[in-house]
């Protein structure tokens, strides 16, 4: 069995966020990048599938030459290879041009199961997955919290609004996006560290995957024009004295508001 996952690499969630002077996007020099945490609990389902049962992991990612670092990680957590697409072409690609990346490199690998982050911690989009679904005519499911096979199909338990949960039964070549919390995820071993230095990554081109001037910043259908800091709001007054003086302050306070 041969599982796909799709990696994003991410601004790290301490990274001081900058927005850039055109206001298009933020700062990423000098910040600190990982892998999306919604893509860690994808790979580390795959990894125990490989664990149970024997399958090959290819774990595929976009952006420039820092991704490789993110795929090491993978590849030092358990991955077999990776595909790395590195080309300036394929930069401020909308969901829709990355999912014709990632169904590019699908339809080379020809994988049983893909699977991948419910979203991505910057766009928060939720759009690629079943874009990629659509492309490749795969099965496909979203908000995964279980993943079972039996007889040749897939049951996934899934997350619903309101906390209700769903199974539904996918068969043939599927495309899941997990949710995070579906299990816990492992730490890379320093034997699989250094075991992930003689590991491949195979580096693609735009071009090399017939998708010249079809993905990008000219072909996307989406585009950001501006991202800003929300508005700082009025400050907060703070009611001072006793107990029941404060209690009386803010009943007072809501009076004014007229929410009393």
């Amino acid at each position: 069995m041969k599982i796909m996952v799709c990696l994003k690499q991410v601004p790290h969630q301490d990274a001081r966020l900058d927005v850039r002077p055109d206001g298009g996007w933020i700062q990423e020099d000098n910040i600190k990048f990982e892998i999306n945490s919604y893509d860690t609990y994808a790979l580390e389902e795959a990894l125990r599938i490989k664990d149970a049962g024997g399958a090959e992991v290819v774990v595929v990612s976009i952006g420039p030459e820092r991704v490789t670092q993110s795929l090491r990680t993978a590849l030092g957590m358990g991955a077999d290879r990776a595909v790395h697409v590195k080309d300036p072409e394929a930069d401020a690609s909308d969901p829709l041009g990355v999912a014709k990346i990632l169904a590019a490199i699908a339809k080379a690998e020809n994988p049983e199961l893909i699977l991948m982050g419910l979203m991505a911690d910057d766009g928060n989009s939720a759009a690629v997955p079943p874009m990629l679904a659509e492309l490749l005519g795969f099965a496909s499911t979203t908000s995964v919290m279980k993943v079972t096979r039996s007889n040749g199909s897939l049951q996934a338990e899934r997350e619903l609004e309101g906390g209700a949960l769903e199974v539904v039964e996918l068969t043939g070549p599927s495309v899941l996006s997990v949710q995070t919390g579906i299990n816990q995820v492992r730490y890379a071993s320093l034997k699989g560290i250094m075991a992930a230095k003689r590991k491949p990554i195979d580096t693609k081109s735009v071009a090399d995957l017939g998708l010249a001037g079809k993905v990008g910043a000219a072909a996307a259908k989406i585009k950001i024009e501006k991202i800003y800091p929300p508005p700082k709001g009025k400050g907060a007054e703070i009611l001072t004295g006793s107990t029941d003086e404060i209690v009386n302050k803010l009943v007072g306070k809501i009076k004014e508001l007229g929410l009393l």
